[in-house]
């Protein structure tokens, strides 16, 4: 990462963060002073840059005051972020949801840890679409077989009577950007945008808006991203993952807080060139979300419409016993409560 940028914001976001429980003296926040010894100073996330993973990117601010003074950013050759903690190439990262409930079905090796905010995709059709219900027979762009968009559509379509498999037709891309532009170049009948592409497809006045998961029920009421770590990083680090954890977990306060800082902070970083874009999203999505709802709740739903839908082969009570663990969260939303 480029140290080079401006720090006044940098270093208002890392007292933002001190203040977030702070009780202390130094100006460190009380947890920090409280917390065993981390098991490693080093750290390992994923180089994914979606502007709605603000939280993960701030969270190498907050990881230093976590103790954490190895901190490597690993990229991922795969749109799916939880691919490098499965291969051992990555400890922790923010991830979607349905993508996370895929692989744990594959027998992945990662734990979902928490659920951080809601709201990342728009649903946009062509004229031939206005509802969830039109897609039966329609083509949709995806930019992977298994990609959080595919198993978010599909547990959406199950939801409506639809099935996945057989009554729609995927046209599968290599990337994000190459699936919206088959939707632009009229090539697909729908695309599950992610933030910020629902901002470009509004500004080239392409398509319309089906479904807004930040707005429209029951999608706003579950988790769209997560947090997901190694297993044998949990298993051999567990003062050092809730470390990381609650790292992660103020990040996402502070962008709550403080999105016209973090949006700076984004810019100054190269996460995304346009800083009104930046903030539109992070007043867009609520951050605060991992504070009140439960993830094993977002789980639960979209793991039974993939059940049903054919999609993966574990029940809802199998994904969140092989594959998840919010004892770290519970305890972190007590000791964090504000």
């Amino acid at each position: 990462m480029d140290d080079s940028a401006p720090n006044t914001d940098r270093r208002r976001l890392l007292a933002l963060a001190a203040g977030i429980g702070a009780t202390g003296v130094l100006g460190l926040p009380r947890t920090a002073q409280a917390d065993p010894p981390a098991e490693t100073n080093r750290i390992r996330l994923v180089h994914d840059p979606a502007i709605c993973f603000a939280p993960q990117y701030l969270a190498e601010e907050l990881l230093r005051l976590e103790g954490f003074t190895d901190i490597e950013w690993v990229r991922s050759p795969t749109t799916a972020a939880y691919m490098a903690l499965d291969a051992g190439r990555a400890d922790m990262t923010m991830d979607a949801i349905p993508g996370l409930i895929y692989g744990t079905d594959r027998g992945s090796r990662f734990v979902t840890l928490a659920g951080i905010h809601a709201g990342c995709y728009e649903l946009f059709g062509n004229h031939l679409v206005g509802h969830i219900r039109d897609l039966r027979g329609k083509r949709i762009a995806i930019y992977a077989d298994g990609g959080a968009d595919h198993v978010l559509l599909s547990s959406m379509l199950a939801y409506v009577g639809i099935k996945p498999r057989t009554e729609v037709e995927w046209i599968v891309e290599q990337s994000p950007g190459e699936s919206m532009q088959n939707f632009i170049d009229g090539k697909a009948d729908a695309y599950l945008a992610f933030a910020p592409q629902p901002h470009e497809l509004r500004k080239a006045q392409v398509g319309r808006v089906i479904l807004n998961t930040a707005e429209d029920r029951p999608w706003s009421q579950y988790f769209c991203c997560g947090l997901a770590a190694n297993q044998d990083f949990v298993t051999n680090h567990p003062a050092a993952t809730r470390r990381a954890v609650r790292a992660h977990l103020k990040a996402a306060d502070i962008c709550v807080r403080e999105p016209e800082r973090v949006a700076r902070f984004l810019v100054e970083r190269g996460y995304e060139p346009r800083y009104e874009v930046a903030l539109a999203v992070l007043k867009s999505l609520p951050y605060d979300r991992w504070r009140e709802s439960n993830p094993a709740d977002t789980i639960r739903f979209h793991g039974l419409r993939l059940y049903e839908g054919g999609i993966i082969r574990m029940s809802p009570a199998q994904l969140l016993s092989k594959g998840a663990d919010f004892r770290i969260l519970n305890a972190l939303r007590r000791e964090l409560k504000s």
